[in-house]
């Protein structure tokens, strides 16, 4: 059994990021990381494939973005992927995104696709289950847990009121969310020296094209001061709260 891991690479989610005087995201000095959501799904593909039992085989990181990118995916490797594989565009949308990662997995073979819920930079939440859509693969969303016993993958979904166990036949593609792994796998020195000398495979990418385009970000207004209320002055709480923040109507 073979995992695919769709994995984004977003700017450091510790780092504040700059807007430019056109309204767009200053990224030239900001270090590049897994996306979190992706990572966790990583660590999970690693540590079925450590388990006799489950069967997996290979765990594959697949990824669509420039050459600048390649240090990230060498971290995937160094946490124990078996290969790395990059398509050579850098999508400027999740439609293109996911047309450029649905036309790789037409035409190869695998048995379980892995994609975190969103990227931590546009929180868009669609390539994965576009990619299964544009893909043709079956999809289950939502999923918090995933185990493999006996060539069988097992899905937990928690849901309002309660939790959800689903059955599904390979190939099949999960959208993941939190729960799936408790922390990110950290790599080892072994693993970073191993990546070094590790291929990535480049792949040609195919046609496609962004249907939208991001015109300016916008930082939100900053918060007015805490106004302060003296204790034994109650009523003017009220009078705040209909006159100023308008949240009440008498």
């Amino acid at each position: 059994m073979e995992i695919v891991i769709l994995l984004s690479v977003v700017p450091d989610t510790t780092v504040r990021v700059r807007l430019t005087e056109e309204g767009l995201p200053e990224l030239s000095q900001v270090p590049l990381v897994i996306n979190p959501w992706d990572e966790l799904a990583l660590t999970r593909a690693l540590e079925l494939k450590e388990d006799p039992a489950s069967g997996v085989e290979k765990v594959t990181v697949l990824h669509a973005g420039p050459a600048t990118h390649d240090a990230v995916l060498r971290k995937a490797l160094a946490m124990g992927a078996g290969e790395a594989v990059r398509i050579d565009r850098d999508p400027q949308d999740a439609w293109e995104a996911a047309t450029l990662l649905a036309e790789y997995l037409k035409e190869h073979a695998y048995d379980l696709v892995l994609a975190g819920v969103e990227s931590s930079d546009y929180n868009g939440a669609a390539t994965g289950l576009l990619t299964a859509g544009l893909a043709d693969i079956p999809s289950v969303a939502a999923v918090s847990y995933v185990e493999v016993k006996e060539g069988e993958i097992l899905f937990t979904r928690d849901l309002e009121g309660g939790r959800e166990q689903v059955r599904m036949d390979a190939p099949v593609l999960a959208v993941v969310q939190k729960g799936i792994a408790r922390e990110p796998r950290m790599p080892s020195m072994r693993g970073i020296m191993m990546a070094r000398r590790m291929p990535i495979t480049v792949v040609t990418p195919a046609q496609s094209k962004p249907l939208t385009r991001t015109v300016r970000f916008e930082m939100p207004p900053p918060k007015p001061p805490c106004k302060m209320v003296p204790a034994d002055e109650p009523e003017k709480i009220l009078d705040l709260l209909e006159q100023e923040a308008k949240v009440i109507r008498f």
